[in-house]
């Protein structure tokens, strides 16, 4: 963290990894920090141009992956917690809701320099329990190399672990599991009907198409390095993000025709209700609230463990270019399928 305050944040070093709750040095993205007031912080991020999960698409002109800013303001909310409440490293974090807009998408242009991420965030709120402050809510604006290019709100709350242990095994007790019903082990969709050009970072497997609806099969992949940077008890919150997106834009294209070369995620709202397991299949249903206007289509999606909800959120995508490009996506998926 900056000593002082006089204007120049460190873009040298990463902070250290627990302090976002990182094991690999390549997915810690914060660098630096400072106090400006009591209730007011500034935190300095490096974005890379190049990421095997975050650099994965098929749109073009190459940009920062939404999904990406989202990731760095996670670690900021965690970061600030760590480093400001004086929220202990080994207390354990729960992520309430989160929403993300996109306010310039020009911002988001990858240019020759990795982008400098300069993070403004605020406390817009705090959570106490017997006067120990044990959640905040923080108001985030990203600047991209001087131009502000998404806002964030993140709710979240932290615990000690032995609290997080009873919490979660009478959670646990109150549900039928078994290893031997895993998640989706299906065939996943082709990459170009989520925008993905990497099987990998797929997270989709069979969909049914209905007139107005759409539901996906989701796939947890624990060997993913990206989305599974270190052993968890729970499906990670970037795991349902990209869950939602990828849901969003297949139905786009399913429904609408939309090429997922042209979409972009612009804004997600974001609750996140119960602890997704690793024993339950996953689905998403998808339904359409807005169809496509000449930017935009939304969709309200529910993520479900058993037909009980998750997580929820409404996803916009914007329309980057025109229609063009759909008829080759679906000539591309058909392809991929045969």
């Amino acid at each position: 963290m900056s000593a002082i305050l006089d204007g120049q944040l460190s873009y040298s070093n990463t902070v250290p990894c627990g302090t976002v709750h990182r094991a690999a040095i390549c997915e810690v993205f914060l660098t630096d920090s400072v106090r400006v007031s009591e209730d007011e912080y500034l935190i300095a991020a490096q974005l890379p141009r190049v990421h095997s999960y975050y650099s994965d698409h098929v749109a073009a002109p190459a940009a920062y992956d939404p999904l990406l800013l989202v990731e760095v303001f996670r670690q900021a909310s965690i970061y600030a917690a760590h480093t400001f409440l004086s929220a202990p490293l080994d207390n354990k974090f729960i992520f309430v809701s989160g929403e993300l807009n996109i306010t310039d998408p020009e911002a988001l242009r990858i240019s020759a320099r990795p982008g400098r991420g300069e993070i403004r965030a605020r406390q817009a709120e705090l959570k106490h329990r017997d006067g120990v402050v044990t959640g905040s809510t923080l108001d985030l604006a990203l600047s991209v190399d001087g131009r502000e290019a998404a806002t964030m709100r993140t709710v979240c709350q932290w615990m000690p672990g032995a609290a997080w242990d009873r919490m979660r095994e009478k959670g646990r007790a109150a549900l039928t599991l078994s290893p031997a019903r895993p998640h989706h082990t299906g065939r996943r969709v082709a990459p170009i009907a989520v925008g993905r050009t990497s099987a990998q970072n797929v997270v989709l497997a069979e969909a049914e198409v209905g007139e107005w609806e759409v539901r996906t099969q989701v796939v947890v992949d624990q060997a993913n390095p990206a989305l599974f940077d270190h052993p968890l008890d729970h499906i990670p919150g970037a795991l349902i993000f990209e869950g939602f997106r990828q849901s969003a834009i297949y139905a786009a294209n399913e429904l609408f025709g939309l090429s997922p070369r042209s979409l972009l995620l612009s804004r997600v709202e974001t609750d996140f209700t119960r602890f997704g397991e690793f024993e339950l299949p996953t689905d998403c249903v998808v339904r359409v609230v807005e169809s496509p206007v000449p930017d935009t289509v939304a969709f309200e999606i529910s993520m479900v463990q058993e037909d009980q909800q998750i997580a929820r959120a409404r996803v916009h995508l914007a329309r980057t270019s025109p229609i063009t490009g759909a008829l080759e996506d679906r000539f591309a998926y058909a392809a991929a399928r045969a």
